[in-house]
């Protein structure tokens, strides 16, 4: 019994107990299954410059078998819903920005505290609740979708705001002065709407 329970550990499973009349009479190991994209949306965050850290309540030797399939180096275990937080403190407190993926009640404070929380949709209403950004999948690979998006939105911004006000201060000073025609005024700032309007629309071909 002791050399089962001792298996169960050494390969990232739960140990269950099977007992009746008193006694002991079995172990059971069960695991949750890894899905198959989540290797790839670690790999697909650390392209993007981040750092991926696994907060679990899971025993340890369960989140490090899990880690290590995934591919994730920093991992904090058994873990308690006040120890998430701590930990997403103490990296902010570093300076760092602090994304926390989650979807359960016990991770509903930390995504609180972070500075971006996101929800899988699947997950449960406090998690959805206490979350900047619901991601429509269960699937960690949209996590890495949502930012890449988020960083082009803010780059259209940029230049959206850029050519408005480098517009201004090149048309200003010269419609000021009578050198620029009203017409050709009036022209350029529709252009410049259109533009600006065009820029945008750009991001429904995000893929």
């Amino acid at each position: 019994m002791s050399q089962a329970l001792a298996d169960a550990g050494e390969h990232g499973r739960t140990a269950v107990v099977v007992a009746w009349d008193g006694e002991a009479r079995g172990v059971f190991g069960v695991a949750d299954a890894v899905k198959d994209s989540s290797a790839a949306a670690v790999t697909e965050l650390r392209a993007l410059g981040l750092r991926p850290v696994l907060l679990t309540g899971d025993n340890r030797a369960v989140a490090e078998s899990v880690a290590a399939e995934v591919g994730i180096d920093e991992v904090h275990a058994e873990v308690l819903p006040e120890d998430k937080v701590n930990v997403v403190k103490r990296l902010q407190a570093e300076g760092r920005v602090v994304a926390m993926v989650g979807d359960g009640v016990n991770d509903a404070a930390a995504l609180a505290t972070a500075d971006l929380g996101l929800a899988m949709g699947t997950g449960t209403d406090a998690a959805i609740e206490a979350s900047d950004l619901t991601l429509v999948r269960g699937d960690l690979k949209v996590t890495a979708d949502a930012i890449r998006l988020s960083r082009r939105t803010l780059a259209t911004i940029r230049g959206n705001l850029f050519w408005a006000f480098g517009y201004n201060v090149a048309a200003l000073p010269l419609a000021a002065s009578g050198l620029l025609n009203p017409m050709i005024a009036g022209a350029a700032m529709a252009f410049s709407s259109v533009f600006v309007v065009t820029n945008s629309l750009r991001l429904r071909a995000f893929t």
